[in-house]
Formats: C-alpha cells, sequence, structure tokens
C-alpha cells in the first residue's frame, strides 16, 4: 500500500518507521524543510521537499502522486486544507488533528467523498474514543461517560509541575477554545480550564481539568445513550493555578503567539515521558448499577525505531493501527470515518498497537 505522509516531525518519522518496517506499506515523506527528512532518508525511505504551506503546491503534490492514501502529519491548522485537497484529488486521508472545527469540516466533506476521511487517528482524541465507546457499548444504561489523559513529564522541577512533550500549537488550542460534553442528555459547551478535579492512579495524586478536541465525536455519536461525558485532561497538582493565572490573569488566552513564545523560551523540552490513560464508565448493567475502568500508562522506552517518548509511541500506534485496519477492510472505504468505528478488541489484537498492550 503506498502512502503519502505530510510531516517529518518526532511523530512523523516514528510513523515514517513503524509502517515501512511492517512490510506492508510503502511511503514517500514530505516536509518543506530538507533537515526534518535526513533520519527518514537514512531509512531508505523516499523524501520530498514541498512548500506545504503553499496552496497550489500542495495541490500539485496530492494531484500528482501515485499514493492512494496520504497520512496529515502536519500542525492542526494545515487539516482542512490538506483533507479538502485529499478529496478533491480521490486520496484516503488521515490525520492525528484534534481540532473541533477542522473535524466538522471533514464530516460535512464526508458527506459525499468516494475515499476515506479518518481524522483524529491519536491518542485523544484516538485510542480514549475507542476505549470509551467500547466500554459505553457493554452497559444498557450510561450514566457517566469519563475520559481522563495525560502526557506528562516523568521528573518536572518547575512550577508548572510540566514539560513540552508534544506540539505546543496543540497544546495551546486544547486550553484556549471551549469543550464538548454531555449534561443529562444534552449537548453543551464548557469551558476549557474549567472542572478542576482530584484523580487518584496506582496512588499518585493529580488533577484534571477540562481541555478541548479530547473527546472527538463521541458526543454526537453517543448523545441519547450517555447521559453524562466529558473529556479532561491530567496533569500534576498546581499545574491548573498558574496556568489559569497566564491565560486569564496576564490574558494570554487572547494572545496565542505571545504565549506560545513564552513557553518556549522558559519551558524546556523533554523525552522522558509518560501518557496516563483513564477512562470510566458507569451505569446500570444487567440491572445492576456498575462502574468498569480501563487505565494505560506508557513511558518512555527504547523501541525499534530507537529511544522513543510516551507520546510518540501512543500517537505513532494509534494512527497506525487506524491505517492498518483499513488496509484490512476492517474499516469502511468510503465516507467519513469516526475513532468509534474502531472495535477495541480490533485495536488491542493489532500489532501496531504495541503500547496499550499492557
Amino acid at each position: 500500500m503506498k502512502i503519502l505522509l505530510l510531516g517529518a516531525g518526532h511523530i512523523g518519522q516514528s510513523i515514517a518507521h513503524h509502517l515501512t518496517h511492517s512490510g506492508h506499506y510503502q511511503l514517500t515523506v514530505v516536509d518543506q524543510q530538507a533537515e526534518a527528512l535526513q533520519q527518514v532518508a537514512k531509512q531508505g525511505i523516499a523524501t520530498q521537499v514541498v512548500n506545504l504551506g503553499d496552496a497550489q503546491a500542495l495541490d500539485a503534490l496530492l494531484r500528482d502522486t501515485d499514493a492512494q492514501t496520504v497520512i496529515n502529519a502536519l500542525p492542526f491548522h494545515m487539516a482542512k486544507q490538506v483533507s479538502a485537497a485529499a478529496v478533491k484529488h480521490g486520496r484516503h486521508y488521515f490525520d492525528l488533528t484534534e481540532d473541533v472545527q477542522a473535524t466538522q469540516h471533514m464530516m460535512a466533506l464526508g458527506k459525499s467523498a468516494r475515499t476515506v476521511l479518518m481524522p483524529q487517528c491519536g491518542l485523544a482524541p484516538g485510542f480514549v474514543g475507542v476505549a470509551a465507546h467500547s466500554l459505553a457499548a457493554e452497559f444498557d444504561e450510561v450514566h457517566h461517560l469519563k475520559l481522563r489523559v495525560g502526557a506528562l513529564p516523568r521528573n518536572p522541577d518547575n512550577k508548572l509541575m510540566y514539560n513540552l512533550t508534544w506540539s505546543i500549537d496543540g497544546l495551546i488550542n486544547e486550553y484556549r477554545h471551549p469543550c464538548e460534553a454531555l449534561r443529562d442528555g444534552e449537548s453543551v459547551s464548557v469551558m476549557p480550564m474549567e472542572g478542576l478535579e482530584n484523580l487518584h492512579a496506582d496512588g499518585v495524586l493529580y488533577e484534571a481539568f477540562n481541555t478541548s478536541g479530547g473527546l472527538g465525536t463521541l458526543c454526537s455519536t453517543l448523545k441519547g445513550k450517555a447521559q453524562n461525558l466529558d473529556y479532561k485532561s491530567i496533569r500534576y497538582p498546581g499545574h491548573h493555578n498558574y496556568m489559569q493565572f497566564l491565560l486569564d490573569d496576564l490574558q494570554l488566552r487572547t494572545q496565542p503567539d505571545a504565549l506560545k513564545a513564552l513557553l518556549m523560551k522558559a519551558i524546556p523540552r523533554t523525552y522522558d515521558d509518560m501518557v496516563l490513560v483513564v477512562v470510566s464508565a458507569s451505569g446500570r448493567k444487567h440491572g445492576v448499577l456498575q462502574e468498569q475502568k480501563l487505565m494505560r500508562c506508557v513511558h518512555s522506552a527504547q523501541t525499534s525505531f530507537g529511544y522513543e517518548s510516551a507520546i510518540q509511541q501512543t500517537t505513532t500506534s494509534g494512527l497506525c493501527v487506524a491505517v492498518d485496519l483499513f488496509r484490512q477492510g476492517k474499516l469502511p472505504q468510503s465516507g467519513f470515518v469516526g475513532q468509534e468505528a474502531i472495535a477495541l478488541k480490533d485495536f488491542l489484537a493489532n500489532d501496531f498497537a504495541r503500547p496499550y498492550q499492557q
């Protein structure tokens, strides 16, 4: 299966490695920076330098490629443009976006698309939605469905109790935009950074609060089936207060470029990280009030690609599993496809699901 992979950042490089070395895929990786492609080229993978910010260059690339499938590993703000070009030229499309507006744009495109549009194939949205949907399906009545995910440094030593472990643009986006939820069976919009709560996992105390985009399309899928549904990001205690000071007291919520510059200057990036996933469902099963939980904790580790951060492993896994299930014919072959189309048992049985097979 031939694939055109756009973006050769840390996630893009990991995707390229794992898909290529499975033996089922032939990739061409495209980036606008030749330096970013060097690691990919060393693995014998075809590369191409293209200014992906140029709409005409992007259109020509997707028009002329012999790959029927496009994977978008670019920043979230490119999702609308790339997905539209993919549909225009009859290419299947997969991405990692957490952006709600971009996903709604693709849902509209998918109504008439002859090819697949499957966004949100990472961690959250991505695996967490697969897990939540599968848990909910086991209940006769779903009263509460809670999705909690944290991409965390293992040894933070600053006041924020945080290090940059993934896309800074994605982080700022989820802290600033309204969040979808279900309350008493109705779709509602809740504010980011609100809903602060304590959470214990394996005896460790964390905090969690509303952030945008993590639910994917679960609200529309589970409306009428789940009474209450929400998504919150997990952080170490204290992070919320300092972040709210930056966003609200210093008014950086309305100045994302200034917030990005500040965080990139002051907060170091780390690859010594962990990803914590806690999904809980409660309700009635066979007339009995029950609760069921799924928890995963993934740490940075040595893999076949080399040393990979936890966020690299979990994000790469989610996308590769989606593409592989599509190749095997276990997913719809046209139109918009949400993460709920993946059965948890199929996900965990896939060769690319190693980080989650704990």
